[in-house]
């Protein structure tokens, strides 16, 4: 068990580390796609904005205020969807959920989330699972309001 506490804390720092970090916070500049979300139950709330160029998202940043989950979440996100096709980042979002929320095996999980294994523990805290969640609905919503648009 004590294996488990060592990871346990390594999750840890990697989540303050990508909440910490501000390399992908702020506000694409051009954005072609805008979306909003909030989570009232904990009071998380991010924009995310994004420029997509050929198909692909080439530039993903996010801002707002909220809990180290959702900031560190975004933050993983955001590098793990920027430079990769649209497709490709939309089955990625699912993969995301599928683990979050389905409780899928994180050994299924995509190479491209790796560091989304420091999330793991959440998933015995239903009501954190939605801090986790915000980014990748909120892109997603995004991702599906611009296919919209697009048409």
């Amino acid at each position: 068990m004590e294996g488990d506490a060592e990871l346990q804390d390594l999750y840890r720092e990697v989540l303050l580390d990508y909440f910490r970090s501000g390399a992908r916070k702020g506000k694409a500049d051009p954005a072609d796609l805008r979306a909003h979300g909030i989570n009232p139950v904990c009071g998380d709330e991010l924009e995310i904005t994004a420029r997509r160029e050929g198909g692909k998202i080439v530039q993903l940043r996010y801002a707002g205020h909220g809990c180290v989950i959702s900031q560190a979440s975004a933050a993983m996100m955001a590098e793990a969807l920027e430079g990769v096709d649209v497709e490709k980042a939309k089955e990625l979002i699912r993969s995301f959920k599928k683990m979050m929320i389905e409780n899928a095996p994180v050994g299924s999980l995509p190479e491209e989330l790796e560091a989304l294994r420091a999330l793991e523990g959440v998933r015995r805290f239903p009501l954190r699972v939605k801090c986790a969640t915000l980014g990748w609905n909120t892109i997603a919503q995004g991702l599906e309001n611009g296919a919209a648009k697009e048409s």
